[in-house]
């Protein structure tokens, strides 16, 4: 006798992505522009899992969170082009934008500060930029974490972003990092407006 497998059963099947925004390597694993990698690291370590299956030019985790089964992604083609990476996992997993999380740097806030959108422009964020422009969509949710605003008005953006913390700037970044944590667990439960009113600075 053949036992038909169950259709609805798809073991390919992400209900969320959850990407975090960065640069590769180690030169850059303590600036401001890594705050989404640095956030995502902390989501995988409280869960005692890696994120570090290279695809779709990015490195990758499966797991369940809140019941739901997540790809975690940090792309690995630096931040300009992030949006390669999270477009060719969408295509292939076939994820709607509103189901794929960002977690990334937001320099209109303060350190330890943190905002959840459900959508929105790209705000001037490179990466945001090309996640949009690949996605041919900004209705995806976002957590911005608050990297602080230049110290005048004349200082490099570029150069700004690619500051490293300073020791101080981490133990605030890190109480974020974990509000941003409880935030996508509650994201992907469906309780997004739990998590704005909870944490959004």
């Amino acid at each position: 006798m053949i036992f038909k497998k169950d259709k609805s059963e798809n073991t390919n099947m992400f209900e969320y992505m959850i990407v975090g925004l960065g640069n590769p390597g180690t030169k850059y694993e303590f600036t401001r522009h890594n705050a989404g990698f640095l956030t995502i690291d902390l989501f995988a370590q409280k869960h005692n899992f890696k994120i570090d299956r290279l695809k779709f030019k990015a490195l990758c985790a499966d797991e369940k969170i809140g019941g739901k089964r997540c790809l975690f992604m940090k792309p690995q083609t630096f931040m300009n082009l992030s949006g390669e990476a999270v477009r060719e996992a969408a295509q292939f997993y076939k994820i709607p934008p509103e189901r794929i999380i960002v977690i990334f740097d937001d320099i209109n806030l303060d350190i330890g500060k943190m905002r959840i959108r459900r959508k929105g422009s790209d705000g001037g964020h490179n990466g945001i930029k090309s996640i949009i422009y690949q996605l041919s969509s900004n209705e995806f949710p976002r957590i911005k974490i608050g990297v602080g605003q230049k110290p005048h008005p004349d200082f490099d953006l570029a150069a700004w972003v690619l500051k490293t913390f300073t020791n101080d700037e981490l133990k605030a970044l890190r109480q974020c990092s974990d509000n941003a944590c409880e935030a996508v667990e509650l994201i992907v439960q469906g309780k997004t407006d739990e998590a704005m009113n909870r944490f959004n600075s």
